[in-house]
């Protein structure tokens, strides 16, 4: 049950750090709100979301959120934000909603879901 484990881990932040969690559900709300096809799962300890495959993950850190993009290196990076020297993933650090503005999330979002499209 997707939605049971869900709603358990959003109940676990809320009750670790409510900053967090507000965070954390208004990035879903965004990467949810980015298409139809959009899907949303409990793996490797966070929220992983897909469409026709996956294309980021939100994960609730002691200090931040991160936004992980699994094939992030190969997205542009025009406002560089995107941190990380690995040969293929990518993430955003979020220390409050602002940085949701701020660090232009919804573009790399939008970039990331494009990229994992079937052609």
């Amino acid at each position: 049950m997707a939605a049971d484990r869900i709603s358990k881990l959003l109940e676990d932040i809320r009750l670790l750090n409510p900053d967090r969690f507000e965070l954390v559900q208004e990035l879903r709300e965004i990467i949810l709100g980015l298409d139809s096809s959009v899907s949303e799962e409990v793996k490797y300890g966070g929220f992983l979301f897909s469409a026709d495959q996956p294309f980021c993950g939100v994960f609730s850190y002691a200090k931040h959120i991160s936004l992980e993009f699994g094939t992030g290196a190969s997205l542009p990076d025009k406002f560089n934000v995107l941190e990380g020297k690995g040969n293929i993933r990518r993430h955003i650090k979020l220390l409050s909603a602002q940085d949701i503005s701020e660090k232009h999330v919804r573009e790399y979002l939008v970039l990331a879901l494009k990229a994992s499209a079937k052609p």
